[in-house]
């Protein structure tokens, strides 16, 4: 078994006018993450999905998406992304799932998987690119979760592996209250997406201050999932 992971999927074929072919470096990406996602995943193996699955506004609209991602192989596990509208609460979602017959997607919110002997745990996070405002209760609430999915890991004695949508640190700009979390329980590595473009040369990929980080945006990767474990 191994573990996988890639954000940003940004599925459009539930809306049909949101495809991202029309940026550069997404063309014909549907068909590149399909291929390459096939010939690395097997069905016994886990994914990670980090935010920004699909571009739904609602989940009962969003069959076709999920559906794309159920008949993929592996295990897949998925966290918030801050264009994820349809994100419900984590009951509704699962019920929703589980009436279309789907059982191999898994939703990461406030709980964490186990993985071998580490623990799949993470949140959407929140932004703290230059020029954006930060919400401190949104912080507060996010850096909250990530520690109740940390908390979760420990009590099972799994060793925790972070997974975030935005950034918790972005060139010399820092999102303390994720940070806080991050360092209070001597995590070791974060990855993470919600970059693209441009934006990607800013980018924090490698060791900084003991926790080693790790881009995993769609674009990044050039559409092919990256082996964690």
């Amino acid at each position: 078994m191994a573990l996988y992971a890639i954000g940003d999927l940004h599925l459009a074929i539930s809306v049909k006018n949101k495809s991202m072919n029309i940026f550069g470096g997404w063309e014909n990406y549907m068909e590149l993450l399909e291929e390459n996602w096939k010939a690395l995943v097997s069905p016994e193996d886990t994914i990670v999905l980090a935010g920004d699955i699909s571009w739904t506004l609602k989940m009962e609209n969003a069959y076709e998406d999920f559906q794309w991602i159920e008949k993929m192989p592996g295990r897949k596990i998925i966290l918030k992304g801050n264009h994820d509208y349809w994100w419900t609460s984590k009951k509704k979602m699962e019920d929703t799932l589980a009436s279309w017959g789907f059982g191999s997607i898994y939703i990461l919110h406030n709980n964490c998987y186990g993985y071998e002997n580490y623990g799949i745990c993470g949140t959407r996070g929140w932004v703290n690119m230059p020029g954006e405002p930060a919400d401190a209760k949104v912080l507060a609430r996010e850096a909250g979760r990530l520690a109740a999915s940390i908390e979760q890991a420990l009590k099972e004695n799994l060793k925790p592996l972070i997974f975030l949508h935005y950034p918790p640190v972005y060139g010399n700009s820092c999102n303390y209250d994720i940070l806080d979390v991050i360092y209070k329980y001597n995590a070791e590595s974060c990855w993470y997406g919600h970059l693209h473009g441009q934006s990607i040369k800013n980018a924090v990929n490698g060791q900084r201050d003991g926790v080693n980080y790790q881009l995993i945006s769609g674009d990044y990767l050039q559409f092919k999932p990256l082996k964690i474990l």
